[in-house]
Parts: structure tokens; C-alpha cells; sequence
């Protein structure tokens, strides 16, 4: 493609980098059989190559974005599979970052638009909030998921999320040791998940220990087009703090959403060199949980037929699709695959309350799929994911943490009792 972008726009290396991309791009369209909205809407402009159209025009000409741009770039889950399918090695991720963030400086939304947008920059990234509010919409269910809109997908989420203990992280092996990053969702609607996890890694000589002070990821906010920087840096500095002293052999997350945030942070610092060198060692202590979760023969309670949902942050993201699934066959699990699923699911972070039609159609697809191949439970390694596919017409949702777990002695995950109470 050609650009006209002046030379002072291009002393920005954020926009040096969106520019590279753009003069990639060849129009080809293979990427647009493998992006969800272009699937279920067939509009070019709800597709890759019709939104690159648009977001150069918008950087180029800077200013204020028109309604019909913010809506379609507005549509766009993030899921990045037409960065995987893409044969030109387009980084989609950056165009649509940079223009998220020029979306966010430059245009005013509806007010509605912009309280939704600050409870979930605000509420869904601190746990004890998070808690609270779960409490009040699983009180309050009756009204609260009646509420029209994305408020009221808000509470139906917040209302089918299972209350659990606080989170404990405290068996040792050890042995190596690695930060566990809790998060921020995933610890107030979750927390068992990482206990699991920890029990199967001290199996295996791992010793996790929970990372004080981390906060927040920042992915939702980044997500959103605002600034998430600062919550890179407190993250990065708290790493640092603790590894000053404990000599962390790498970093853990068990949500695969925050894992591909976290191993893009060099690229939020492309302005400020110092802060992206520091960001470039963080990221290369990242581990997946997978890897280090290694295949070890193990006898299931029950030999479950688990259909695994490869979450788009895993597979296009973090590029590891197939993670795992050799560890769940090891524990005596039948593991099948979902068709299409290179699709995202909906979730896409916060993308389900604010695009939620769109973001239920995806879902409705994604448990078709997923049922036609008849499992007893759909394992994902993603809190997004784990949460907006759950539901009475779902079969059970699990982390893979937790089946691993359960086959090797610990305790049945949480969501498979109701299989086994009947």
C-alpha cells in the first residue's frame, strides 16, 4: 500500500510502525475468511482489509474519526487471526492499536459509551472491586440481568461467575522458582484456578510464588485505546523488586489474555528506550503454563471426552496453539478438537459487553461447535473465555490447570460437580 504520512508523523515510532505495516499489506483478503465479523456479517468494511483501509485514512489525515470509522474499527475482537493467516506478515495488533488510541484521544463518544468504558477500565481491573460487584449482581440477579444492553450483559456475567475462597497459593517443592502474576479478574472470579496450577507445577518442581504489588496487566485498558503504560511499569517494577531478591527463574500467568498483553509490552515502550529495554527482559522471563506443566502419566477419576478451545490469545497471540493438550492426554483425558477454531469465541476481554450481539452470536457458533463433537467438558486456558462461554446450555467449562490437577489427585474442578450430582 502506499502511504502519506509526513516526515513528523514518522518521527512517532509508533506510527513509524503502523506505516511499515500498511506498505506490507497487499489487499490479497486472505485474512478475511478468518476474521469472526467479516464471518458473520460479510461486510468489507467488518473485515482486515476493509478496516486497514480505514484506519490509514483516519492516521493520515489525524483529527477526528467519523461515527461509520470508531463503528467498524469499534467491531474488530482483537483476536488476530488474520495476523496468522496473513502471508505478507502483516502485524495487524499495531494498527489496530494505534488506532484504538487515536480513537481514544481524538473522538467523543455518547456519554452512556463512556461510563461503560471507565467501569470496566476501573472495576473489572481491581479484584476486591470485582468481588463486590459480583456479590451484588448474584444478589441482585432477578434485576440486575434484566438490565437492557450491555449493563445488563455486564451483570449476567457477573451473575453466573462462581463465588469461591480467597486465593491461596502456598504449596512449595522446592525447587525453581517463578513469579505467579494473580491478575485481576481471574483473581475475584477464579482463584482456584491458580491454586491448581500451583499443585501441578510443585509436582514438577516448580515453586510459584504470587508477585506482590503486580496489579493489573493493563490489557483491558490497552484494549480500550488508553494509555496503559503506567500499569506496564508497575508490573515491570514490582518484577524487578522481587527478582532483586528472589532470582525468579521466569514469570506465570495461568490467564493466556494477560500472557499475550504481557509479551507485548517492548512495543508500548517503542518512545522511551529505557523503559522498552526493561519491558524486553520482563517479557522474556514469560512462561506459559503448558511448557512448564509437562506430559506426566497420570489416571483420571474419569476418563471425560474434554473438547479444548484454543483461546485466539493463545493461538494468535502467543502462537502456541496445541498448547497443552499432550498434558491432558498424559492425565487420561480423550481430547478432541472444535471445528473452526481458529474463531474467537466473543470474549475478546470486555469486547462482550460492549459489542454483545455480536459477541453472542460468536459464542452461540463457538458452542455449536463445540458440541457437535459431543464432550463432557470444554477445557480453556483463558478466564474470558472460561466465564462468557459458561452457562446452562454449555457443557461444563474448565482450565486445563484443573483437570491436570484433578487427574494427578487434587480436588474436582468446580464446574464438573454438576456432572457428577446428578
Amino acid at each position: 500500500m502506499r502511504t502519506n504520512f509526513s516526515p513528523a508523523m514518522l518521527a512517532d515510532p509508533h506510527l513509524a510502525g503502523v506505516e511499515k505495516n500498511l506498505r506490507a499489506c497487499v489487499h490479497c483478503g486472505i485474512c478475511t475468511a478468518t476474521c469472526p465479523t467479516y464471518v458473520l456479517l460479510g461486510d468489507e468494511r467488518d473485515g482486515p482489509r476493509g478496516r486497514i483501509v480505514m484506519m490509514q485514512r483516519m492516521l493520515e489525515e489525524g483529527g477526528a474519526p467519523s461515527a461509520e470509522t470508531v463503528l467498524h474499527l469499534d467491531r474488530c475482537l482483537s483476536c488476530l487471526g488474520c495476523r496468522t493467516a496473513c502471508p505478507s506478515g502483516v502485524d495487524y495488533a499495531q494498527l489496530i492499536d494505534a488506532s484504538r488510541a487515536h480513537i481514544e484521544t481524538h473522538y467523543r463518544r455518547p456519554l452512556r459509551d463512556r461510563v461503560l468504558r471507565f467501569l470496566i477500565a476501573n472495576l473489572l481491573t481491581r479484584p476486591a472491586v470485582t468481588k463486590f460487584a459480583v456479590g451484588l449482581a448474584r444478589a441482585f440477579a432477578p434485576m440486575a440481568t434484566r438490565l437492557p444492553g450491555a449493563l445488563g450483559t455486564l451483570a449476567r456475567t457477573s451473575a453466573k461467575a462462581s463465588p469461591q475462597k480467597t486465593n491461596d497459593t502456598t504449596v512449595r517443592s522446592g525447587g525453581a522458582r517463578i513469579a505467579l502474576l494473580p491478575g485481576c479478574v481471574q483473581q475475584a472470579l477464579a482463584p482456584d484456578i491458580d491454586r491448581a496450577a500451583v499443585r501441578v507445577l510443585a509436582r514438577r518442581g516448580f515453586d510459584l510464588v504470587p508477585l506482590a504489588a503486580a496489579g493489573c496487566c493493563g490489557a483491558l485498558a490497552h484494549h480500550l485505546g488508553c494509555d496503559a503504560k503506567d500499569w506496564a511499569k508497575r508490573m515491570i517494577q514490582a518484577f524487578e523488586r522481587a527478582d532483586d531478591s528472589q532470582a525468579f527463574e521466569g514469570v506465570l500467568i495461568t490467564a493466556t489474555g494477560c500472557a499475550a498483553h504481557l509479551a507485548d509490552y517492548p512495543r508500548l515502550f517503542a518512545d522511551e528506550p529505557d523503559w522498552r529495554a526493561r519491558a524486553e527482559r520482563f517479557a522474556a522471563k514469560l512462561r506459559d503454563f503448558s511448557a512448564l506443566a509437562g506430559p506426566r502419566p497420570a489416571a483420571a477419576p474419569q476418563r471425560l471426552r474434554v473438547a479444548v478451545h484454543h483461546p485466539c490469545s493463545l493461538q494468535h497471540g502467543l502462537k502456541l496453539e496445541g498448547a497443552g493438550e499432550a498434558a491432558l492426554e498424559a492425565a487420561g483425558f480423550e481430547v478432541v478438537q472444535i471445528p473452526e477454531s481458529h474463531l474467537c469465541c466473543g470474549s475478546a476481554g470486555s469486547y462482550s459487553i460492549l459489542q454483545p450481539e455480536l459477541a453472542g452470536a460468536l459464542r452461540a457458533r463457538k458452542l455449536d461447535n463445540a458440541k457437535s463433537v459431543k464432550p463432557d467438558a470444554i477445557a480453556a486456558a483463558n478466564i474470558g473465555c472460561l466465564n462468557h462461554l459458561a452457562g446452562p446450555d454449555a457443557p461444563p467449562l474448565v482450565h486445563p490447570a484443573e483437570l491436570i490437577d484433578w487427574a494427578e489427585g487434587g480436588p474436582m474442578p468446580a464446574a464438573l460437580k454438576r456432572i457428577f450430582s446428578r
